[in-house]
């Protein structure tokens, strides 16, 4: 406990600051005021009549003009994200079942615009509750089935970014990057520490329609932390999305992500690909929509493997007053030595959510799915907006005809005046020729301010 309240102090301080020198700055430009005018009444003849006061700001901050430094400080947003988890995990082939009760804590701060420029600044506390019974990745307790949520203190963002260019926003240092549905770059917000990224960032809607993104990354800070013998690593890559939005009915995206991991040069790879995502509205209640993807992967920097594989993926659907359903078949090839690979994916969103397959197998991985959602369109307030998902999933090995097994998932969520979200999630994986059967549960509380 005692880091987690140093981690509060220091940040709380960190946040207070601004506002406190800003305080004294106006308490001594209320003073400089107050002196001046006693020296101009001194002087000056007595008026023939009085004028009545104006009337005092209830803005203590008012003395800064609007495009003031100052006031770019005292106007800025503060926040406080705090979730707790309980996860249960029973694995095959462990004695005992996982219990990781771990609390997460971000604080954080972002300035207001001054002159195109804006800074922000976020950390984050990760805390086990009780007993640590579960393998954290950290801890060393490998008797138990993985929960990756390890114990940690670190600053989770911290950027300057500038916005003095039309429709551009240019970002440097630590961030958050999520592109198109995070299959191949997202923030992994499932786990309690996020995965952010070292970076210089460029992003522009200068063009009608259009998106275009670009980011250098020098670093990339992974979910199981600093403390982590893989807790992140050093990078010398590239990564390139351009979208543009036709109509509703066609959007395309196109990509290229060239990485290179000094720490993990068998992740090393150059992906380029095309997405394209759409939907149709057949009346005011039911609408189509699609999902397609197709991507080439090749070795590329520090890797020394050699390979060149595929991904492709078709997702149709229907959605009718509140209910989302979906057909899916993903694939990612393999040659039995390499596999196309997407080490830097929000991975728990995509093959079930028992998180099996984060790393894909050497003979590749097909993922035929379906699924159903319902977000509740009626009712009181604590019914109303509850947001239910149940999904299917039956993997086989892209180059062999091994069966990698099913899986089950199903989840709750509902969040209450919007800033109380409560969440249930279930996952069982029923293995066959890879693996072990696993069964996943989860209870989130989370509250935002």
């Amino acid at each position: 406990m005692r880091l987690y309240s140093r981690f509060l102090l220091i940040t709380s301080a960190f946040v207070m600051v601004p506002i406190v020198t800003v305080l004294a700055s106006s308490d001594a430009v209320a003073a400089t005021k107050a002196k001046a005018s006693s020296k101009e009444k001194s002087a000056a003849p007595a008026p023939a009549e009085s004028a009545p006061a104006a009337p005092a700001s209830s803005d203590p901050f008012s003395c800064f003009p609007p495009d003031s430094l100052g006031h770019a400080l005292v106007k800025g947003k503060h926040w406080i994200d705090v979730r707790y988890r309980y996860e249960n995990v029973s694995q095959d082939g462990f004695a005992e079942d996982a219990y990781a009760s771990v609390l997460r804590t971000k604080i954080g701060y972002k300035t207001g615009l001054w002159n195109g420029f804006q800074v922000a600044v976020e950390g984050e506390n990760i805390k086990a509750l009780g007993a640590d019974h579960y393998n954290s990745t950290t801890n060393g307790k490998t008797q138990f089935p993985t929960v990756s949520d390890p114990e940690d203190t670190l600053l989770n963002q911290f950027y300057i970014s500038f916005q003095g260019l039309p429709k551009t926003n240019i970002t440097v240092g630590r961030q958050v990057i999520n592109l198109d549905n995070q299959r191949f770059v997202g923030s992994v917000g499932w786990r309690q520490n996020d995965q952010t990224f070292d970076a210089a960032s460029i992003s522009s809607q200068f063009i009608d329609k259009a998106n275009i993104y670009y980011a250098y990354l020098r670093k990339v800070n992974r979910i199981t932390g600093p403390s982590a013998t893989n807790g992140a690593y050093e990078s010398d890559s590239h990564i390139v999305n351009v979208s543009y939005e036709v109509d509703p009915l066609l959007k395309v995206t196109a990509y290229d992500y060239a990485l290179d991991f000094n720490d993990a040069a068998s992740s090393s790879s150059n992906t380029y690909g095309v997405r394209l995502t759409g939907k149709y509205a057949v009346n005011s209640d039911l609408s189509l929509i699609y999902a397609g993807e197709f991507a080439r992967q090749s070795d590329y920097g520090s890797n020394t493997a050699n390979y060149d594989e595929s991904y492709y993926l078709i997702e149709p659907g229907v959605t009718w007053n509140g209910l989302t359903g979906k057909l899916g078949y993903e694939v990612l090839e393999g040659n039995g030595t390499s596999s196309f690979q997407t080490p830097l994916a929000t991975l728990h969103a995509f093959n079930g959510w028992a998180d099996k397959f984060l790393t894909t197998p050497a003979n590749g991985l097909e993922d035929k799915y379906v699924s159903l959602g319902y977000k509740v369109p009626f009712g009181e307030s604590y019914i109303k907006g509850t947001e239910i998902m149940v999904a299917y999933h039956d993997y086989q090995a892209e180059n062999t005809s091994s069966d990698y097994g099913t899986e089950w998932n199903a989840s709750i969520q509902q969040t209450f005046y919007e800033r109380l979200t409560l969440g249930l999630k279930f996952a069982d994986y029923n293995a066959d020729q890879l693996f072990t059967d696993t069964t996943k549960v989860i209870a989130t509380v989370q509250i935002k301010y």
